[in-house]
């Protein structure tokens, strides 16, 4: 029975996986996969190419020149096939080229396909694939430290937005799902790298489904500018920013020193109107005791 490592996302090797033989030791039938391989890439034709015939062409409708007397060959239209800018004959006109193939032959193909990916050792098999948030630098680390090079081909037990998005900007990368793997996909790509819960789901061992929620469940990859150990991580050293003197900031200060200024001229103000209601009210006091004094001589 064939067998292959399973790796985590570091490049570590945790385990060796046996894969059944129906799948993966399978024998290769190269004709039925140049057929499915060539009814797949017809499916994917537009079919909008369209010419015209000598009926579609504007202008002809009149005999160029008479039938006989002048000498030269009869013509009966200068849109004629034969005649520059006449239609076009048995030209390509708009149609479906999918063909039909049967789901015994797709599924044939398919273990054909997979059983070349394991005898040519271009398969290979991650633990769990997923990221804390999208970055390229991560999915870039992740091929790197499994070896993985040239067009790649990475199947997910289920659509992952942030794994997708993280391996969207690598143009060798192709991200597909297990009810979606083609045989074409699998021969294109130089190195095939599946998942645990698609392996589960290619083999029928797991549904998609029960994929998915291992999938969800399981903890997700630290991007890499968070550093691999969390307890190593130092809090940044916060230091005081020196603060520049700007026009901004110089006019937003004026005002406040302005408002200063006037509530110490007022207080000034006051203090000073307090001093003289005290010098009036003693001098008063003092008129008051000079007439008393000067009333008790006169009498």
């Amino acid at each position: 029975m064939a067998s292959v490592d399973v790796r985590d996302p570091a490049g570590k090797v945790l385990r060796e996986r046996e894969l059944p033989g129906d799948w993966f030791e399978a024998p290769v039938n190269v004709p039925l996969m140049h057929q499915v391989v060539t009814a797949a890439l017809a499916s994917i034709r537009a079919g909008t190419h369209a010419t015209k015939g000598r009926g579609d062409v504007a202008g002809g409708g009149r005999k160029p020149w008479r039938q006989k007397g002048t000498g030269r060959a009869r013509q009966g239209s200068i849109r004629a096939p034969q005649w520059t800018g006449g239609g076009v004959v048995h030209g390509p006109h708009p149609r479906d080229h999918s063909v039909r193939v049967n789901k015994k032959m797709r599924r044939a193909s398919l273990r054909s396909a997979l059983s070349d990916a394991v005898s040519s050792g271009k398969l290979a098999v991650v633990d769990v694939l997923a990221f804390e948030e999208a970055r390229t630098k991560d999915a870039v680390d992740v091929l790197r430290a499994l070896e993985l090079q040239g067009k790649v081909l990475i199947v997910l037990p289920a659509p992952d937005e942030v794994t997708e998005k993280s391996f969207r900007n690598l143009s060798s990368v192709k991200v597909s799902y297990p009810g979606n793997l083609s045989t074409y996909d699998l021969l294109y790509a130089d190195r095939v790298l599946f998942t645990g819960g698609a392996l589960d789901v290619v083999t029928g061992e797991k549904t998609a489904q029960e994929a998915a929620a291992d999938a969800a469940a399981a903890p997700r990859r630290a991007t890499s500018h968070a550093g691999d150990d969390a307890g190593q991580i130092e809090a940044p050293i916060e230091r005081p920013r020196s603060r520049r003197r700007t026009k901004a900031t110089a006019e937003a200060e004026e005002p406040e020193a302005d408002e200063e200024g006037s509530h110490a001229d007022s207080a000034e103000a006051a203090a000073d109107d307090a001093d003289a209601g005290a010098e009036d009210t003693d001098a008063d006091a003092t008129n008051a005791q000079d007439a008393d004094e000067d009333e008790e001589g006169s009498k």
